[in-house]
């Protein structure tokens, strides 16, 4: 059923394992998972590994523990969405990239549009931060600061939409869209173009041009898209 671990960090393998028998139905809303001992014994690791992988796995709101009853597979919250849909990347990343543009490519242009009609001098501000760090993250070669900075970045123009849903929606692909970021990271000047893209975005929100707005998101999607392929 599983697969022994041999690593540092034991118990994020053995997240990985049950996670994604959660995510291929495997393991299904309402399933017991193995007693304490038993999963120690199927893992070939010590129960303190089992337990830190149990809180884990709490934690991302992927199971409950009853006491004196066990462990159960539970209903999916908003953070074990995120982490279900980071899988998809992980294991099926293809078509986990495209779905995910696609789904970019529907939403986001049209966030830019209504954020340049309704946005504030805190978002601008926001903005503004992001493309700064940004700017030095490209200078320095460092691609772990650039994505943190872009996420931000994407996530204030969500927030100045002003409406409350779109936010939420975004939040629940963030590790997708931290993922999909680091592989443009790999592609020869993926991230100084795209901060070009991302500085265009952000002198048409300045300006209140949603059109302009709009036609920037999708080019700068356009980008992603090269980026990924």
């Amino acid at each position: 059923m599983y697969l022994p671990i041999q690593s540092e960090r034991l118990y994020e393998q053995i997240v990985m394992q049950i996670e994604r028998r959660i995510l291929t139905g495997e393991l299904k809303i309402g399933d017991q998972l193995p007693a304490e001992r038993e999963l120690a014994e199927q893992f070939s690791v010590s129960r303190t590994a089992i337990r830190e992988a149990v809180k884990a796995l709490h934690q991302k709101g992927l199971i409950e523990v009853r006491p004196g009853r066990g462990t159960f597979v539970i209903n999916a919250t908003q953070g074990a969405m995120r982490h279900s849909l980071g899988l998809l990347m992980h294991f099926g990343a293809g078509e986990g990239q495209a779905d995910l543009i696609e789904v970019r490519e529907i939403l986001e242009p049209e966030i830019a549009a209504r954020a340049a009609l309704r946005i504030t001098d805190e978002y601008i501000n926001a903005m503004k931060d992001a493309v700064v760090i940004m700017e030095e993250a490209t200078v320095q070669g460092n691609s772990d600061v650039f994505v943190e900075a872009d996420l931000d970045f994407h996530l204030a123009l969500a927030e100045a939409t002003q409406n409350a849903i779109i936010p939420v929606l975004m939040d629940s692909i963030i590790d997708m869209l931290r993922e999909q970021r680091k592989r443009m990271g790999l592609v020869p000047t993926g991230l100084r173009r795209g901060q070009a893209h991302h500085k265009r975005i952000l002198e048409a929100i300045i300006n209140h041009d949603p059109i302009a707005a709009r036609l920037e998101m999708q080019n700068h999607l356009q980008q992603v898209r090269e980026d990924t392929a």
